[in-house]
Order: structure tokens, then C-alpha cells, then sequence
């Protein structure tokens, strides 16, 4: 791979582990070298060309007969929201957006806790450390802020946004459990896609996509969605 200054950075391929998504698999990540210096630069570009941040690592699955995980985005300018959207849009306005540094602090990792031990009991990632978080959602060069929404003045949803010249990249989104009513993960997605519009960026990248996987199915909702078919995006046909 090479970076918009021809730079080339070395790719890695990482050893097979369980896959996350189909528990009878094994998966395999390509990985681009996280101690390059030249990684900040050329994150944009590997966001269009299919990886995904977690912590300091950029990857895309690279699984031996398997191309089940793929990359999808909404095109902000396209986007229009549906019937239920617009209804999750009308729930939240009472909502107040604001945009924090990407930082640990008491009140963001008391909800982050809460979210996993009440949405994600025995999945792993309950019970977190402080190191954890840290780990996971931000790392020292990537471009990250948080997007706080309050009622009230009370944080109920945070959602660890990826900022790139030309789009937005929605790395994870947690919630008050006690507010599911308000489907706060579907009106993060869509403050993102506002957030892209009014800053004149082109994409909300949502990462990866598996037909036929209950985790994976709320990404359909969102139209246009394209989705990375080998070196272009195209959009992706409507359910039917």
C-alpha cells in the first residue's frame, strides 16, 4: 500500500483466531503496520478501500473461502431517511449534541460500563478496565471525537466518531439501556450522516456488513447504501 506521498507501508497478515461474527469459522485480518508514521495520512484512504479502525489497529477481514464481511457507507447527500427513521429523528430532538475530545472520563466510562453489562452480559467485553476503553475507541494519531448527546444536560449515548476530510467514520456507539425506547444507535448513525451534510463531507463509513447476520441487518435501512465490490462502491439494491 502507498500513501498519497508514495510512501509504501508494509501490510500484515494476521494468524487465523475464532471469528467474531460465525462462531464455526476462523478469521484472518490484514493489517496495516500500526507503527508507521505514515498511517494518519494514509487512513482516509484505507477507509475507502474497505478497513476498519478498532484501537490503533486499521484492518479488513481476510478470510481463506470466505468475502462475507463487506464494506459499506451512506452517501450523505443521497441519503434519505425512511418512515422510522424520521420518527427516531422526532423522539430525539430533544436530544443536545456536543462534540468532546476523545477522552476517558467519569461520567463517558460509567455509561460505556452500564451499556456492556446490560446489552453485552458474558459477551467479553463486560466488565471493562479503564485501559480498555482506551484501547478500544481512541488511539494516540487517529482523528477521533466523541459526539455527546444529553437530555438535559445528561450524557445518554456517545457515539466514537472517526473525522476524515471526506467523511465520517461511526466506529461504535453506546447508551443508556433504560432509553432503548428511543433507538438512540439508529439516531447516532443519522446525526452522523446530518453531521456530513452541514460539513460538506461525502460518507458515514459503517463498516462492515453479512447478509444473513441479526447484528448486521439494521445496516440495510439506511438508502442509498453502497457497498465496496472489489475496487468500486456501488449502491446496494434495495431489500426485497
Amino acid at each position: 500500500m502507498r500513501s498519497s506521498g508514495q510512501h509504501s507501508i508494509r501490510l500484515f497478515q494476521s494468524l487465523e483466531h475464532p471469528c467474531g461474527y460465525w462462531p464455526d469459522r476462523l478469521a484472518r485480518d490484514l493489517i496495516i503496520d500500526p507503527t508507521d508514521p505514515h498511517l494518519p495520512s494514509v487512513y482516509g484512504q484505507a477507509l475507502a478501500m474497505g478497513f476498519r479502525r478498532s484501537g490503533g489497529h486499521v484492518y479488513r477481514p481476510y478470510c481463506a473461502g470466505c468475502r462475507a464481511c463487506i464494506s459499506v457507507r451512506i452517501p450523505a447527500d443521497r441519503f434519505e431517511p425512511n418512515r422510522a427513521q424520521r420518527r427516531c429523528l422526532a423522539r430525539n430532538a430533544d436530544l443536545r449534541m456536543h462534540i468532546a475530545p476523545a477522552e476517558r472520563t467519569e461520567e463517558n466510562f460509567a455509561l460505556y460500563r452500564h451499556y456492556l453489562d446490560t446489552r453485552h452480559p458474558g459477551g467479553g467485553m463486560d466488565d471493562p478496565a479503564p485501559e480498555n476503553f482506551d484501547a478500544f475507541l481512541a488511539c494516540r494519531w487517529s482523528p477521533t471525537e466523541f459526539m455527546e448527546f444529553r437530555l438535559d444536560g445528561r450524557l445518554v449515548a456517545l457515539a466514537v466518531t472517526d473525522v476524515l476530510p471526506d467523511g465520517l467514520s461511526a466506529v461504535y456507539t453506546f447508551f443508556d439501556p433504560a432509553l432503548a425506547a428511543r433507538s438512540l444507535g439508529t439516531y447516532a448513525i443519522l446525526a452522523q450522516v446530518e453531521r456530513c451534510r452541514r460539513e460538506a463531507r461525502g460518507h458515514v463509513y459503517l463498516g462492515f456488513w453479512i447478509d444473513g447476520h441479526r447484528k448486521m441487518a439494521y445496516k440495510r435501512a439506511y438508502r442509498p447504501l453502497e457497498f465496496l465490490d472489489g475496487p468500486r462502491w456501488r449502491t446496494m439494491p434495495d431489500p426485497e
